[in-house]
């Protein structure tokens, strides 16, 4: 019988594939989604479309002239 997995996140905004029938990590949350490998890394490549982690991505933006994006 396949896997079922489910995907988690933390509190950087990483994803991560996790196997459904397992006890959440501590550190992590379920994202709200689970189901084949593929599926859930299509999901995590839908939705994790810039993969540095959150506090890299908030001092990029902070060190950012005004008026530019990161």
């Amino acid at each position: 019988m396949p896997t079922t997995y489910q995907v988690l996140v933390n509190h950087e905004e990483q994803y991560a594939l996790y196997p459904a029938e397992r006890e959440v990590p501590d550190g992590w949350t379920p994202a709200g989604f689970s189901g084949t490998e593929d599926a859930c890394v299509a999901h995590v490549d839908a939705h994790w479309t810039d993969i540095r982690p959150r506090s890299a991505r908030a001092a990029a933006a902070a060190a950012a002239p005004a008026g530019r994006g990161a």
